[in-house]
C-alpha cells in the first residue's frame, strides 16, 4: 500500500513543474515510432529521468497512444503533464515561408527544402519529375505553375509529399466552379490557363495592365501568330537575364519554350501564376492589340499593328531606354 502510495505521489510530482525554465531541447518524433521510442528520447535528451515511470504515466492518462510525429522544442524541467500535453495536440515547431507570385519551381524547391529540413537539388529533381506530377492530379507536364503563389504556416521538417499537397491543396481551391466553367466555355483546358497566365504573371509589371496583356497573347493565338514571350526564352536558357540578347535566343532556338522559334503555347507553365493572373487569361481585355513595349517604369504602350509598334518602340528609346522589352 506505501509504494502504490508512494508511486502515486510521484507520478502527480512528475506530472507538474509547468513549462519549465532551462535550455531549450529540440527532439523529432518520426511518424509511427513507439511510445517507448519516444521516452527513451526524452530521457536521452534530459527532459525526463525515469522512462519506465513516464511511460507508465502516459498510459495512466491515456496519451500513450495520441502523440502526433513532428519537431518538438520543450525548456529542460518541463513537467511531465506539459510534455504529454504538447505530444498529444501536436505542438510542433513551425515555420513561416511565402511564395512570391511568379516564382520558378526551381526557386520554390529552396523554400520547400527550407520547411523539409532536405537537399534542395533533391527537392527540385522532385518538382520537375512528370510521374510525381502526376501523383498529385495536376494537368502536368510537371508540377511548374501548380505550387500556388501565398504565404504557409507548416510543420518544421514536414516531408516534402506534405509541403507539395499543402501547395497544390491552394491552388486547387483557386479553381472554383465558376472558373472551370469559364474556361470549358473558351475551349481552354486547365493546364492552358496555368500556362497563359503564368506568362502574363511574368510580363505584368503593373498588375492593372494583366487583361490586357493576356488580351495580347490571346490575339495572338487566334492568328497563329508566335506568342514571342521573353519570358518563355528565359525559362529556356534557366533563369532571369539583364538583357535577353540575340545570340542567347539562338541558343535555346530548338527548345519547346522558346516561344519566338514555335507557335501556340509551350508545353506547360514556366511559373506559378496568381489568382489574379488567372483571371485576366480567362476574362482578357476587349482590345485587339497584337504587340507592347515596356516602358522604364515597368509599364506598357499597346499597339494594334507594326507600324504603331514601332513608332512606339523609337518613343520609348528616345526616353533613354535602349534595353527596353519589346513584343
Amino acid at each position: 500500500m506505501k509504494a502504490r502510495r508512494f508511486l502515486v505521489l510521484a507520478l502527480c510530482l512528475a506530472a507538474c513543474g509547468g513549462e519549465g525554465d532551462g535550455e531549450l531541447v529540440r527532439l523529432r518524433v518520426p511518424r509511427g515510432a513507439s511510445f517507448a521510442a519516444v521516452a527513451d528520447t526524452l530521457s536521452t535528451r534530459g527532459l525526463i529521468g525515469t522512462p519506465a515511470l513516464f511511460r507508465l504515466y502516459a498510459r495512466i492518462t491515456g496519451v500513450a497512444g495520441r502523440v502526433k510525429a513532428g519537431t518538438y522544442e520543450f525548456h529542460r524541467g518541463a513537467g511531465w503533464g506539459h510534455l504529454l500535453d504538447a505530444l498529444e495536440e501536436g505542438r510542433v515547431l513551425n515555420v513561416r515561408i511565402t511564395i512570391p507570385e511568379g516564382w520558378e519551381a526551381r526557386r520554390i524547391a529552396e523554400r520547400i527544402a527550407e520547411v523539409s529540413q532536405t537537399d534542395v537539388d533533391s527537392v527540385a529533381a522532385l518538382l520537375d519529375d512528370s510521374a510525381y506530377a502526376r501523383s498529385f492530379g495536376v494537368p502536368g507536364p510537371t508540377l511548374e505553375g501548380y505550387l500556388y503563389p501565398a504565404t504557409y504556416t507548416l510543420p518544421l521538417e514536414a516531408p516534402v509529399d506534405t509541403v507539395v499537397a499543402r501547395l497544390v491543396d491552394t491552388y486547387r481551391r483557386v479553381w472554383t466552379e465558376e472558373r472551370r466553367a469559364a474556361a470549358a466555355a473558351q475551349s481552354l483546358s486547365e493546364r492552358d490557363v496555368v500556362t497563359l497566365a503564368s506568362i502574363v504573371e511574368k510580363e505584368a509589371r503593373v498588375a492593372e495592365e494583366m487583361p490586357v496583356i493576356a488580351a495580347v497573347y490571346r490575339n495572338r493565338l487566334r492568328v497563329g501568330m508566335p506568342l514571342q514571350a521573353d519570358p518563355t526564352v528565359l525559362y529556356a536558357l534557366g533563369g532571369h537575364r539583364e538583357r535577353l540578347l540575340y545570340a542567347a535566343m539562338d541558343s535555346v532556338q530548338d527548345h519547346p519554350y522558346n516561344t519566338y522559334a514555335h507557335t501556340g503555347l509551350p508545353p506547360g507553365p514556366i511559373a506559378s501564376p496568381s489568382e489574379r493572373a488567372i483571371d485576366a487569361v480567362l476574362e482578357p481585355a476587349n482590345v485587339n492589340y497584337l504587340y507592347f513595349v515596356a516602358r522604364p517604369d515597368g509599364s506598357h504602350i499597346f499597339s494594334r499593328t507594326l507600324a504603331e509598334h514601332n513608332r512606339a518602340r523609337t518613343e520609348v528609346r528616345r526616353g533613354g531606354t535602349n534595353g527596353a522589352s519589346s513584343r
